[in-house]
């Protein structure tokens, strides 16, 4: 059983940066992907970004390619994603997950959920 906890939503203006964290514990965090999602009110959970276990691979949803970064730290357990640029159509609560397996984007595929941060970009 993998425990998932991210941190560093918040309030940022348009065109600002925010950093994501999400650590992992009660697993073996190098076996899995990692992906980010969001929600936004009213609206289905969606893929934003996601890393290979070795780290060596990444994955990005269109809007936000060139703006976020994924990264992890197997020897720390955790996965970040840094946004910059952000826009107020970022706005959603963001989750952090685990996948056992290859990539995939659909949130069903995904084993293990954090509680979400919520991020919110004024305009």
């Amino acid at each position: 059983q993998v425990q998932l906890v991210e941190s560093g939503g918040g309030l940022v203006q348009a065109g600002g940066s925010l950093r994501l964290s999400c650590a992992a514990s009660g697993g073996t965090f190098s076996t899995y992907v990692m992906g980010w999602f969001r929600q936004a009110p009213g609206k289905e959970r969606e893929f934003v970004a996601a890393v290979s276990w070795y780290g060596g691979t990444l994955y990005y949803e269109d809007s936000v390619k060139g703006r976020f970064t994924i990264f992890r730290d197997n020897a720390k357990n955790t996965v970040s994603l840094q946004m910059n640029s952000l826009k107020p159509e970022d706005t959603a609560v963001y989750y952090c997950a685990a996948k056992r397996g290859a990539y995939n984007a659909y949130p069903g595929t995904y084993n293990y959920w954090g509680q979400g941060t919520q991020v919110t970009v004024s305009s």
